[in-house]
């Protein structure tokens, strides 16, 4: 590979970071072919983007971007490395979980996560990632949350309805 070429896979991985909040960087070291194929067929599906680069290629799109903003993603930039870059920060890792359990197989291995500015490095992290919620998740959440005392007060004076029909009803009885 020439340095023109270099530049141009440096400028392409920059604009995928740029796009992207999230991206994961994962192992897929002693895959096979046919699982790799079939790995990338489930991310395209649930739109999520697969890159394949040379480890010193990503550290410098990374570095030329913000060298500090990810200076915890390029100890793990070693081995066979694959990106999954997503807008949601869980899909990768539910992937990645889904395929090692359909496979019965170890990889990928998740090396690290950068998701919205937050680095998760190791594969233990894997079921931390899965449970994360998304921004319109915790949107949701809040709403819910917000309606729950409009909610709380709403029955009560429909109770208090009920109540009152009830204290009259036993005044009528007692007369």
């Amino acid at each position: 590979m020439n340095k023109d070429q270099k530049n141009e896979v440096i400028e392409a991985l920059k604009e995928k970071f740029n796009q992207y909040n999230n991206f994961y960087v994962t192992n897929t070291e002693a895959l096979s072919v046919d699982q790799i194929g079939k790995l990338r067929r489930i991310c395209f599906n649930k739109n999520v983007e697969m890159k394949v680069a040379k480890n010193t290629l990503i550290k410098k799109a990374l570095e030329s971007i913000d060298a500090e903003r990810y200076s915890g993603m390029f100890e793990s930039l070693n081995g066979v490395t694959a990106l999954m870059f997503s807008e949601n920060p869980k899909e990768p890792a539910l992937i990645i979980s889904t395929f090692r359990t359909e496979g019965k197989t170890e990889k990928p291995v998740l090396k690290a996560a950068y998701i919205d500015s937050d680095v998760f490095v190791g594969n233990d992290q894997l079921e931390t990632l899965k449970t994360l919620k998304s921004k319109n998740d915790l949107i949701g959440e809040i709403i819910g949350l917000l309606q729950s005392p409009a909610k709380n007060v709403i029955s009560g004076l429909n109770a208090g309805g009920k109540l009152a029909s009830l204290v009259k009803a036993l005044e009528e009885r007692a007369n």
